[in-house]
């Protein structure tokens, strides 16, 4: 049986070394036969040639090298195209997610006979607060939003076997959020529990502006309450407005020097209903331009060499 390991990388080169080495050790440890699956995604520092020196040494180091930097999910999906394994794992090169939590995770996919075993945080170690709160509600709001329930306090770090490898090749999607996906399957799944890490070195790379985008893809992938929300938000707000028109018409002929002539309630009028519709049209435009990226049919990556496949 062979264990496939992708590890999506992008500016790691303080890292990468270490990665290999524990990720070695603990493939030594399974007593199975392996394959390190490494996606340079786009690297601007040292990460590419480090990963070649280590596939010269180490026929078990894979490389598949992008043309550019396509994003993680993207890296995550030419690992899941490419890999040859019966057993997959997807883990970050960042070794937040320990290597040795890999051994917990086969021991349970045996056991149960599991098709994945999914990764659920029971610490996270050298967060903002600012992180884990926001984390942790986008996970319970997706599920509140979503017609698929998702394992909360999950993210990629998992386990799957082959019939979810075929399955999600079979998914051609641009804009993929995968553990959504994968949950999305089926199939029997269940949780290892683990306390994540801090960062071995490096930064982070999901500032703010890329976490935004991800919950975004999450969200528009998986739900369409947003354009429910909307349609009712418009119902809500346009009878608000015939309230209010009635009201002032009943007051006008009722009381007729009750009114002074000004521009409040005008100006909060048009402020009122024009956020109503800015908001809709955000809403309408967000699922356009998902649909905009599938008709292009561009594919979702570039490789620009493989190492050792």
């Amino acid at each position: 049986m062979l264990l496939s390991v992708i590890i999506p990388c992008y500016n790691e080169e303080l890292v990468v070394q270490e990665t290999y080495k524990r990720l070695s050790e603990v493939m030594g440890r399974t007593g199975m036969d392996y394959e390190l699956v490494f996606i340079n995604d786009g690297s601007q520092d040292q990460t590419f040639p480090m990963l070649c020196r280590l596939a010269q040494e180490d026929r078990a180091v894979k490389i598949l090298n992008f043309s550019r930097n396509f994003g993680h999910q993207c890296a995550v999906t030419a690992g899941i195209n490419n890999c040859n394994g019966d057993l997959a794992v997807i883990i970050d090169a960042d070794l937040q997610d320990p290597p040795e939590v890999i051994l917990d995770m086969l021991d349970i996919q045996k056991r149960e006979n599991a098709n994945v075993v999914y990764g659920v945080r029971k610490k996270r170690e050298g967060e903002s607060k600012f992180k884990l709160i926001t984390a942790k509600y986008f996970y319970r709001t997706l599920n509140k939003l979503s017609d698929v329930q998702f394992p909360v306090d999950t993210g990629d770090f998992r386990l799957i076997d082959r019939k979810i490898i075929e399955e999600f090749n079979r998914l051609h999607e641009k804009n993929k959020y995968i553990r959504g996906l994968i949950s999305w399957m089926g199939y029997k799944q269940v949780p290892c529990y683990y306390e994540r890490k801090e960062r071995f070195a490096g930064e982070t790379k999901y500032p703010l502006k890329k976490m935004l985008k991800f919950a975004s893809t999450g969200l528009l992938s998986f739900s369409k309450k947003p354009l429910k929300i909307a349609l009712w938000t418009g119902l809500v707000s346009v009878l608000i407005g015939l309230i209010y028109a009635l009201t002032i018409l009943i007051l006008k002929i009722v009381h007729p020097a009750f009114f002074v002539t000004g521009w409040t309630s005008i100006v909060f009028i048009v402020i009122f209903f024009g956020g109503i519709q800015l908001l809709t049209i955000g809403i309408l435009g967000e699922y356009i331009g998902n649909l905009f990226d599938e008709a292009k049919d561009r594919p979702e990556y570039i490789i620009n060499n493989k190492i050792n496949f």
